[in-house]
């Protein structure tokens, strides 16, 4: 059966992913107006009943703004770990608190959406708790890990099981450095607790790549501190250093932040 992926909005204004087969879907994160979700899947042929759960990263307000109306209103299944539930609690960007829809999973533990096998992994940023997902359909696995502070021996397990990686390179490290955040805010961005730039992305890709990953995405680029072409040309720089060419042996692509994607066929 057909798998497709699809980025609704990739940044710091807003984060959605939709990864679905013929059938049925999911959503990864809806920190975007609900109006806009459901015309981004009407404008590619998906019909908003198929879709079957939301799987959230973290609590920050641009991965979590439509996620009480989802849950509250359409009764979609809302996933995440305890914490992370507590933070939408919390959080003045939820007008709807998650009572009957709220899903708790736990890290590295299985469970099944449909035929999706997912699981939930620590991925180090500066929320109430952070995971990315890997997610099983038949043979191919598709790996997300956004909002990233810094790689981890658990971010290489995952990643080495992948068919398909959407992955963060959110900053050019001179572009921040020579930029306008104060100092504060760039020592918060490029800490271990904060983003992946471009160059950390491209030399984790370059020193961790394995023949069965086919597709690369990279998400969550910044408004103002990147650009899709800067961060696309350093991955493919530093994977063609390792003999790894792009267009050959992977697929990169670098996400908008605000313009959906097109649709992806993974299988």
């Amino acid at each position: 059966m057909e798998l497709s992926f699809i980025s609704l909005a990739s940044g710091s204004s807003g984060n959605c992913y939709y990864l679905g087969t013929s059938d049925y879907g999911i959503l990864i994160d809806a920190g975007i107006g609900i109006r806009t979700i459901k015309k981004v899947l009407k404008d590619k042929s998906i019909d908003f009943s198929m879709i079957m759960g939301i799987l959230v990263t973290h609590d920050h307000a641009d991965h979590i703004k439509s996620v009480g109306y989802l849950g509250e209103q359409l009764f979609i299944p809302i996933y995440s770990t305890e914490k992370v539930h507590r933070g939408i609690d919390k959080s003045r960007y939820v007008e709807e608190k998650l009572i009957h829809s709220r899903r708790i999973i736990e890290k590295d533990v299985p469970f099944s959406i449909r035929d999706f096998t997912v699981t939930a992994f620590e991925v180090p940023h500066d929320s109430s708790d952070n995971v990315g997902y890997s997610i099983e359909y038949g043979e191919h696995t598709f790996v997300i890990i956004t909002d990233v502070g810094h790689i981890t021996d658990t971010i290489v397990k995952y990643v080495s099981k992948a068919n398909s990686l959407v992955i963060e390179a959110n900053y050019d490290e001179e572009m921040l450095q020579s930029g306008f955040y104060p100092p504060f805010l760039k020592e918060r961005v490029a800490g271990p607790n904060g983003h992946l730039g471009n160059h950390e992305t491209a030399e984790f890709l370059a020193k961790n790549y394995r023949p069965q990953l086919k597709n690369i995405w990279l998400c969550h680029l910044s408004k103002d501190n990147n650009h899709p072409e800067l961060a696309y040309k350093t991955v493919d720089i530093r994977l063609f250093q390792e003999g790894i060419r792009v267009g050959k042996d992977v697929n990169l692509t670098a996400l908008k932040r605000t313009t959906p994607s097109d649709v992806y066929i993974l299988l």
